[in-house]
């Protein structure tokens, strides 16, 4: 071990101090107290790493001095010195004062020094993993703005270069000239898309849920515009039905993922120069779930390809859309939430997924 161990040995007899001290002060840095009170004092000034007390001491007992203790600072590893049998202070301080390990007095050096060792060890892999859990958590809240940042960053210019090139498309001259604008256009739109798939993928799989009431009639609705907008769906027969006579709660941007994603997929992947085509979403609450189920005539999925669905990056069709992202992040989204999805497809008849969430209030 590269730390030195600073150990604070409480006693309320000054021999046991002094032979605690001449004893292990080569092996740890060691502080000594007369009583509790004095014992308290000195783990508020110095870093204390493990603390040794004697159950029987006058004013305060040990149980009682590591109750104080973790009052201010419950980090320091604790052992308990017993020089009598009483099981019921034995029990006190596994309860109170959450102690490591108890030594019988008088003590044998071998063993409480591989006793201090072992707390020490304790000790300094706490510390590691707190102080790695606040990095990490330092470096989660910076990706979220990251994310964010990066995502209005990219899209602004991108909405500029759209608007010119409509603009320009305006004033052409020449007709033969538009399909390099219609070209550029179509580039925007995937990069842009590609955009919104990565902001879902954060959503879906590294941001903490925010739990609201959720209207799924409201929520439907809100997207089904936004579906008008990015895709030319008219030819499609959409059916929607939504029954829901109970609150339920959950993550509504990771909603928006599922419904838009699955959406997405139903109709990329319709059958081309077909009609009939036809997309059925069904949601029904109830007191404890939702079900959401959404149905497609499209070309299907291939058997051998059904196990893959789900992976990162994972493609089950030579048809080129999509970024492999979409079903991974419903997945990761479903299952965050505590809920599953379910899918079946024949290929080139049709492709149901059905996902079931709890309610999470």
């Amino acid at each position: 071990m590269n730390h030195k161990i600073h150990v604070l040995y409480i006693d309320d007899e000054d021999n046991n101090l002094q032979s605690f001290r001449a004893t292990l002060r080569k092996d740890f840095k060691i502080y000594t107290a007369i009583d509790a009170y004095e014992g308290l004092k000195i783990a508020k000034e110095e870093d204390i790493h493990v603390v040794i007390a004697d159950q029987r001491m006058p004013g305060m007992t040990g149980t009682e001095f590591f109750e104080e203790l973790m009052k201010f600072n419950p980090d320091p590893i604790r052992i308990l010195l017993t020089g009598y049998s009483d099981i019921a202070s034995v029990i006190d301080a596994i309860n109170k004062g959450e102690v490591y390990r108890f030594i019988d007095k008088p003590w044998n050096i071998e063993q409480i020094k591989n006793s201090i060792k072992n707390a020490a060890d304790i000790f300094f892999m706490r510390r590691e993993l707190k102080d790695k859990s606040q990095k990490l958590k330092k470096l989660h809240s910076e990706m979220n703005q990251f994310v964010y940042s990066l995502s209005h960053e990219l899209r602004g210019p991108l909405m500029s270069i759209s608007g010119v090139s409509k603009l320009a498309k305006m004033e052409l001259k020449d007709p033969e000239s538009g399909e390099y604008f219609d070209m550029i256009d179509s580039a925007i739109g995937k990069l842009d898309d590609y955009i919104y798939k990565m902001l879902d993928f954060y959503r879906s799989t590294k941001m903490d849920h925010k739990i609201s009431d959720i209207n799924f009639r409201d929520v439907v609705k809100q997207q089904v515009m936004a579906y008008e907008e990015k895709f030319a769906i008219d030819h499609i027969q959409i059916d929607i039905q939504i029954n829901q006579e109970h609150a339920f709660f959950s993550d509504d941007a990771k909603i928006r993922v599922i419904l838009n994603n699955l959406f997405s997929n139903a109709v990329q992947f319709q059958k081309v120069d077909q009609s009939g085509q036809k997309i059925r979403l069904s949601i029904d609450v109830t007191e404890s779930e939702a079900s959401i189920t959404l149905e497609d005539n499209g070309i299907g999925i291939e058997e051998k390809h059904h196990p893959d669905v789900f992976n990162l990056f994972s493609r089950a069709t030579q048809k080129n859309v999509g970024t492999g992202l979409g079903l991974y992040m419903v997945k990761e989204a479903v299952e965050q939430m505590g809920g599953k999805i379910d899918m079946e497809s024949v290929f080139g008849e049709r492709t149901t997924f059905k996902v079931t969430l709890p309610s999470m209030k």
